[in-house]
């Protein structure tokens, strides 16, 4: 993010434009050297110019280069053209950059300065009656007159002039304060970002208009609103920047809040608050700009910023959030959401930090490179880092980065943390769930399995996409590498000695450790094994499962990445975990199993997991799951793909709201069991490369959600059921390379398929590959064609 001022560069605090013959050696001078008293770098032009001179650019320069502009409006001030130039300049500066003008009517009415009467009347009507040249510059000066007016600042007369100047000099000191460094130096990428604001404040309308500006903790909100605030606030009459409201909140009440926010917005210190105050009484006819930083909780928006007509006409409210339903709740819908680095920026934000330290040009590329893909284009992170690591050495920062990937680092994760602190009980589960076990995992599969869990994971899921700790895309749980850090650290500050003491294990080492040493306890909830790292056999044993009572999600998988795709299996690695014969898992809370290499040739005659949802066990030793009947209403997903010993499907009547089925590399598979009919939620059925598999039992047509079904490579599949047809729902049929000879009559009623292949089907060609031309339906010229390319 950058400043305001990015599209400049900065050399001065303050410029000081007055009439010197005026004030230059009494009340500008004081003011001058008051400013430079307290580190002020004040810009003030020391030569007289003399009649017949244009202003110089270098003093163009000045003002353009400068955050405030202070204006000593004195007597003979509108009497000199070059002044009034001078003030032209100014106050494009104000509209344009942002500038910041406060004036000062030394001994004049503002009213006067306002409405051009009075001495400025009488100075404005001789420049009118000097040249043809001041009568076409006559309207810009009037007009900025009328505007620098109309700003707040200081009137005087009646005042005690050294007090006056004490005032003044740390009105401007208190200002300049409260621009962070990230205000004024270091900032890239910002300059877009404020256009894109600006134009959803729509300023140029006279409405009142609320907006909101979301994103993850770190992500730059705050400095983006800042800048936009900087930019804008001169087109108001009150302006108030609130920033960190929640924690004001927290810490001082409501009273107090409310206090804060109109001292801030009346610019006066010394109110006194007994109780809830009318902010609409105080705000209905002025034009503000509020922001309110870091918002967390409906009470402050209803408190400060309740309804539109509490401020007046051309009012803009801003709020910042890591919260979108805390926007909606509020009826605000206009939302800008704060978006991350591109690699660009980010490279060049890096670069500031580089420039302050000696480095060769390759560690230079290759610490930012390795900064780069830690960030990820989270602005906190790449100042957090850049602000250290390019000070130390080669050895040095190499190892810290080697330590980050196992210790996040505490500024960052403290920023990201609130944001899950801010999550209900479900929904922390859920979010730890997500970044310990399912980031990158299909949507639709998690929600199954973590409603087993009993989370009401739509909702959650929900909360946590308004938090922007996770995104979705392509129908993926996505999370920031960082998001998802903070996350897994949350879990292994449970017990940072003894991982068997956690609730969820996804470190090699780790569960190696627990299971080695038998210390896994009773509070395990999960755990989820990439066997591609292990480097050695790990041993299942029944002690080192008995205390895991809780256990939710078991997983041994084998694969760089957990994606589910229930259409296509193709992992062959070999397993290195050993079940043992006395294996056995406590299966009361039991929600997910899946295990990679079962090595036992069923499951075990007590296998009765009620609450079970996912039952996979791809590359095993399965002859037969089950015998008899299994009452598992749960089960959702069964996933045998591979396993190279399984010759008949188990009963599945007492399964029946199974929706996957994946028998996928099931070479031997010769049979499905006539039970198959009752699955009558079925909606994925893989049957691919089952080689010896003929043909489908007839309740196969009374599948009436099935949408895919996959039989390509099932070389001896030579007939489809009389009434197949009545697959109404059926999308996708995948049937390359089948020895399919005739094709049922009632093939023709797949109205809804939209996906057809039978691609290199070995079966000779036969007239019921063509439909009747009395079928009006779209699939027959799909057939047809069919027919030809088999041909």
């Amino acid at each position: 993010m950058a400043s305001a001022s990015s599209t400049y560069q900065r050399r001065y605090d303050v410029f000081l434009s007055f009439r010197g013959e005026d004030t230059r050696n009494n009340f500008t001078a004081h003011l001058y050297e008051a400013l430079c008293q307290k580190g002020i770098n004040t810009f003030i032009d020391d030569h007289k110019l003399e009649r017949g001179q244009v202003i110089s650019p270098e003093l163009f320069t000045a003002i353009e280069n400068s955050l405030f502009s202070v204006v000593v409006l004195s007597q003979n001030y509108a009497s000199s053209r070059w002044c009034l130039d001078e003030l032209v300049k100014i106050v494009d500066c104000m509209k344009s950059r942002g500038q910041r003008v406060l004036p000062i009517f030394y001994n004049v009415d503002p009213s006067d300065v306002k409405k051009q009467r009075g001495i400025f009347g009488e100075a404005l009507a001789k420049h009118d009656q000097e040249s043809l040249e001041n009568k076409g510059r006559m309207q810009s000066w009037k007009d900025a007159l009328t505007q620098v007016a109309n700003l707040s600042g200081w009137d005087s007369r009646n005042k005690n002039e050294p007090l006056l100047i004490k005032e003044i000099v740390t009105t401007i000191l208190n200002k300049l304060l409260s621009l962070s460094v990230g205000d004024i130096e270091n900032m890239v990428g910002l300059d877009v970002r404020i256009q894109e604001v600006e134009m959803r404040l729509c300023l140029e309308s006279s409405d009142i208009l609320m907006l909101g500006i979301w994103g993850m903790g770190g992500i730059g909100k705050t400095t983006l609103a800042k800048a936009v605030y900087n930019k804008i606030r001169s087109q108001f009459e009150m302006c108030s920047f609130f920033e960190n409201i929640g924690e004001d909140l927290a810490k001082k009440g409501l009273i107090r809040l409310q206090q804060k926010f109109l001292s801030q917005l009346l610019e006066e210190s010394n109110l006194n608050m007994n109780g809830l105050t009318s902010i609409k009484e105080r705000l209905c006819s002025k034009k503000v700009l509020v922001v309110l930083d870091n918002v967390n909780d409906p009470l402050i928006l209803k408190s400060l910023v309740g309804n539109q007509d509490w401020f007046g006409r051309g009012s803009r409210i801003i709020v910042t959030t890591r919260d979108k339903r805390l926007l909606a709740s509020h009826g605000v819908f206009n939302i800008y959401e704060a978006r991350r680095f591109s690699n660009k920026e980010a490279f060049e934000f890096l670069t500031h930090y580089s420039l302050k330290h000696e480095l060769s040009i390759d560690d230079y590329m290759e610490l930012s490179r390795e900064v780069l893909g830690y960030a990820q284009g989270l602005p906190l992170a790449l100042e957090v880092l850049g602000s250290f690591l390019f000070s130390m050495t080669r050895e040095e920062w190499r190892n810290h980065l080697n330590k980050l990937k196992c210790t996040p680092n505490l500024k960052i994760q403290e920023v990201l943390e609130i944001s899950y602190d801010g999550l209900g009980y479900k929904e922390k589960n859920i979010f730890l769930d997500i970044a310990c076990f399912f980031k990158r995992e299909n949507k639709d599969y998690v929600i199954e399995i973590l409603d087993g869990c009993g989370f009401f994971s739509l909702s959650g899921i929900r909360a946590l996409l308004d938090k922007s700790l996770i995104t979705i895309g392509s129908n993926m749980l996505m999370m920031h590498d960082l998001i998802q850090e903070m996350g897994r650290e949350i879990v292994r500050r449970l017990s940072l000695e003894e991982p068997g003491e956690r609730n969820l294990l996804w470190f090699h080492e780790d569960i190696y450790d627990a299971l080695k040493r038998n210390t896994a306890s009773e509070k395990i909830e999960g755990i989820f094994l990439n066997l591609s790292h292990l480097e050695e056999t790990l041993d299942f044993t029944a002690q080192a499962f008995s205390r895991m009572s809780k256990l939710r999600l078991l997983k041994v998988y084998n694969s760089e990445d957990t994606w589910r795709n229930f259409k296509d299996t193709s992992n062959k690695e070999k397993c290195r975990v050993n079940f043992s014969k006395d294996f056995k898992l406590c299966y009361d809370c039991l929600r997910c199993l899946y295990l990679h290499g079962y090595s036992f040739k069923s499951l075990p005659s007590d296998f009765n997991p009620k609450n079970l949802v996912e039952l996979s066990m791809p590359y095993s030793h399965i002859q037969q799951l089950w015998k008899g009947i299994k009452v598992l209403e749960k089960l959702k997903f069964i996933d045998l793909s591979h396993s190279k010993y399984l010759i008949e499907t188990p009963d599945f009547s007492g399964v029946t709201n199974l929706r996957w089925l994946v028998l996928e590399g099931c070479v031997p598979l010769r049979k499905v069991h006539s039970s198959l009919g009752d699955l009558k939620n079925l909606s994925s059925l893989n049957l691919k490369n089952c080689k010896m598999l003929k043909s489908l039992p007839s309740s196969t047509c009374d599948l009436k959600s099935l949408e895919i079904l996959i039989l390509s490579g099932c070389s001896k599949f030579e007939e489809f059921p009389e009434n197949f047809g009545s697959l109404e729902m059926l999308k996708e049929l995948n049937a390359d390379e089948i020895a399919l000879t005739v094709l049922p009559s009632s093939f023709s009623f797949l109205r809804n398929l939209k996906v057809l292949s039978f691609s290199g089907c070995k079966g000779p060609p036969s007239t019921f590959w063509v439909l009747p031309r009395r079928i009006s339906n779209p699939i027959g010229p799909i057939l047809q064609l069919c027919q030809a390319y088999a041909l």
